[in-house]
């Protein structure tokens, strides 16, 4: 990788040119079809089994729902399963290590239930526990991995000592064993362009946890794989809530986008439509993207967040097309004018267009034209708009959503919170996966 692509979404270090091509090529659906075809005639032609890779780490909370789905996906599809021990994440692919790893324990304790998944962690465990983890599958014989590191897991999460104890004497291990295996393991996984645990790789493209386990299955079965006719999802969500909900009393949603966000993008049309189907107040906090305020994200995640984005956009029929990157002037400018806006009660359409316009429609939203015909589309006075062109009060505002998102271990975008009508009560979530437990919860304090 060259070191100039280490941000190669920031003006600093690439022009928008050669910037707007990469995420555009990052999410073409033609390129997309491309590799997949490709990577079935290279595959055929190297006479090379359909083997999936699986990268697990044994203290991501992650890895312990995706290791009890691995012997069902066996069981469902003609596929070998290939398990590779990894440890700590890239840490330049990390941003707000000590958010992130809160908030990955507390998303992981809340979703689990959903899919029938026991969780029985209240914290991390401790260094020497995940030695010992990590020490036990180095030991392990493949075809015993996923066995084995179920009960790890298990025991792991659940502070199981004599367990643990016990597995590492059917299992010893040298010191030099475990470092080699988790290096090579490392390498293997950022060799594949990824930087988590919890993963799933099969010719070309990655698959993270059983938030894209659908997208495997979906491959899988393309390809003819599945065992039977009547195949089933292998890791579906248990959910209660009702397409609409109605009640007499309301809760507060916060919404919390970034205009360079491409999950942002594809999250706007989902979260009108949950507004028009719930009774919430909806608010709309929006921040500077990341690579404004000071973080670099290293290319090999930079394509993997756009072509995941443009995949789930797909999915939600809300497509990512002609990208034109707003970083710098385009999202100050726009970011300006958000608060004349917001106050004329549009903030959230506002948002919508801009996003829609950089993501769908390959504008720049810093063009002068483009914004006062926005701003007359959505039926406000330009003239009275434009003049918070020289107002800084903005960033004010944006720092101060900030610093509210963060409160929840929240970093990334879109994040949202729900709060009572009292602002009581705060839940925060991060990342358009988890819209469907939003609306669970949302159903939960209004029924």
């Amino acid at each position: 990788m060259l070191k100039a692509f280490k941000s190669y979404m920031s003006k600093r270090t690439i022009t928008a040119k050669i910037r707007n091509q990469f995420m555009n090529n990052a999410s073409s659906y033609k390129l997309f079809k491309s590799v997949r075809v490709n990577a079935e005639i290279k595959r055929k032609e190297e006479n090379r089994p359909h083997e999936v890779l699986y990268f697990h780490k044994v203290d991501d909370p992650y890895s312990h729902l995706t290791i009890q789905c691995i012997e069902k996906l066996k069981s469902s599809y003609a596929i070998s399963v290939k398990s590779i021990l990894v440890g700590e994440e890239n840490p330049e692919a990390v941003h707000e290590t000590s958010l992130y790893r809160n908030y990955c324990l507390e998303d992981v304790k809340r979703i689990a239930p959903f899919y029938d998944i026991v969780f029985p962690a209240k914290s991390y465990p401790s260094k020497d526990l995940i030695y010992k983890a990590n020490s036990i599958l180095s030991q392990v014989d493949a075809n015993k991995f996923i066995e084995i590191a179920s009960k790890v897991s298990f025991a792991l999460w659940s502070n199981d000592l004599e367990t643990i104890d016990n597995l590492c004497k059917a299992f010893p291990s040298s010191d030099s064993t475990v470092a080699n295996k988790i290096l090579s393991g490392n390498k293997l996984r950022n060799d594949k362009g990824y930087y988590f645990g919890s993963a799933f790789y099969y010719e070309k493209e990655l698959y993270w946890g059983v938030d894209r386990l659908s997208y495997l299955e979906e491959r899988l079965t393309e390809l003819g794989l599945q065992k039977s006719f009547d195949v089933k999802p292998i890791c579906s969500l248990r959910l209660k809530a009702p397409e609409t909900i109605n009640s007499s009393k309301k809760v507060n949603l916060t919404y919390f986008p970034s205009l360079n966000s491409p999950y942002t993008h594809i999250s706007t049309q989902r979260v009108q439509e949950l507004a028009t189907n719930s009774s919430i107040n909806l608010i709309t906090k929006p921040v500077l993207p990341m690579l404004m305020r000071g973080m670099t994200i290293p290319s090999y995640k930079g394509k993997y967040i756009i072509s995941d984005a443009a995949r789930e956009g797909r999915k939600y029929n809300h497509e990512i097309k002609s990208i034109y990157s707003p970083i710098g002037l385009p999202a100050r400018k726009a970011y300006s004018l958000f608060p004349a806006i917001d106050e004329a009660g549009m903030g959230f359409d506002y948002i919508t267009e801009l996003l829609n316009a950089s993501f769908q429609d390959g504008v720049n939203i810093g063009d002068d034209a483009y914004l006062q015909n926005l701003v007359c589309k959505l039926g406000l006075n330009w003239d009275e708009i434009k003049k918070t062109f020289k107002s800084n009060s903005w960033k004010k505002d944006l720092d101060n959503n900030l610093k509210e998102m963060y409160e929840g271990d929240c970093w990334g975008v879109p994040s949202f919170k729900i709060t009572n009508e009292d602002e009581s009560d705060p839940f925060y979530v991060w990342g358009q996966d988890r819209m469907w437990l939003i609306k669970e919860e949302i159903n939960n304090r209004l029924n």
